[in-house]
């Protein structure tokens, strides 16, 4: 738990606190982005089951939060997406659906949920933005996790029709940095590369990229997303949701993440792509023409810069890490 020091009038609840996203907020608040009138309180899956109703109003009403993060949520890599459809949607609705009905029923002014690019339509124009949202099925292969998630857009707009809540959403693209889940099977590509790198280099062996390399994504540093999830939680007053990314020109293929890790890690290692294991979706390039709108000034931390603090930072806590 951070808490800022002086007089407090916000009672911030993050849900996911001790994940990439909410360790992220929590070292951006304590490094001075924390104001005196907010107090943040950072809970995760031993705080509560978030998937029981009765737990997550228990936890609502022992903190008594005027403001909620909400990240807690089952995520996962493709493979495990591809395996577990069904568990995706089925935890992901009752956790969703759990927050955001307590912090209705508790008077907490603002909700900032957090949503994802792989909730957009497989078959699509580029760039996406916010307003293509429910234009046509999630890709097959995460459609579960995708449209639990897209609930909670149809579920803002209800709370906000019917009662007047201020819910919103922020929708990132590929969020990685510290505390990820560097899990080679389940987590994310970024993470699941840089462990890879790091056990290739630990053995001597080839680095193996499942995948031909090909598909491109925008890859968003996860101090960068803090900044901006406070800029929403503080500014942003819309209910419809914010797309969270770098620009469409920052887009990198996997094959060129995987040579970013290979040359942040000093790498010297074969660098081999295994084309008989699934591509997943080939892009899923994103406008943020609309946060440019509100913020046109805003600096994200360079691609390389950002890999190589990851790198960094998950070589020097290998042991501690969630892998």
């Amino acid at each position: 738990m951070t808490e800022a020091a002086g007089p407090r009038s916000k009672r911030i609840l993050v849900t996911g606190g001790t994940g990439l996203v909410g360790r992220a907020i929590q070292k951006v608040v304590a490094d001075g982005e924390g104001r005196p009138d907010e107090e943040w309180v950072f809970v995760s899956s031993r705080d509560a089951d978030l998937t029981s109703a009765a737990e997550t109003k228990a936890l609502f009403e022992k903190h008594k939060p005027t403001h909620v993060v909400h990240l807690a949520a089952m995520v996962g890599g493709l493979f495990k997406n591809i395996r577990c459809n069904l568990d995706f949607w089925r935890r992901n609705i009752h956790i969703n659906d759990n927050v955001l009905h307590s912090a209705y029923e508790h008077g907490v002014q603002k909700v900032v949920s957090c949503l994802s690019t792989c909730i957009f339509p497989d078959k699509t124009t580029y760039p996406i933005d916010e307003t293509m949202i429910h234009n046509g099925p999630p890709h097959s292969s995460n459609f579960g996790y995708s449209y639990a998630k897209r609930m909670i857009d149809v579920q803002n707009r209800g709370y906000f029709e019917q009662h007047g809540c201020r819910f919103t959403a922020v929708i990132p693209t590929n969020v990685f940095g510290p505390h990820d889940n560097f899990n080679i099977e389940d987590g994310h590509v970024l993470p699941g590369l840089i462990h890879k790198v790091y056990l290739a280099k630990q053995t001597g062996s080839a680095l193996t990229v499942w995948g031909t390399g090909k598909p491109r994504r925008q890859f968003i540093y996860s101090l960068d997303l803090a900044r901006l999830f406070i800029w929403v939680l503080r500014e942003y007053e819309e209910v419809e949701p914010i797309i969270l990314s770098v620009g469409e020109d920052d887009e990198v293929s996997i094959r060129e993440a995987a040579e970013a890790v290979v040359e942040a890690m000093d790498f010297r290692g074969e660098l081999i792509f295994d084309a008989t294991k699934a591509d997943g979706q080939f892009k899923k390039t994103a406008s943020n023409a609309k946060l440019r709108r509100y913020l046109p000034g805003f600096q994200f931390t360079p691609f390389r810069q950002a890999v190589k603090e990851t790198c960094t930072w998950f070589s020097t806590n290998y042991a501690s890490a969630r892998k």
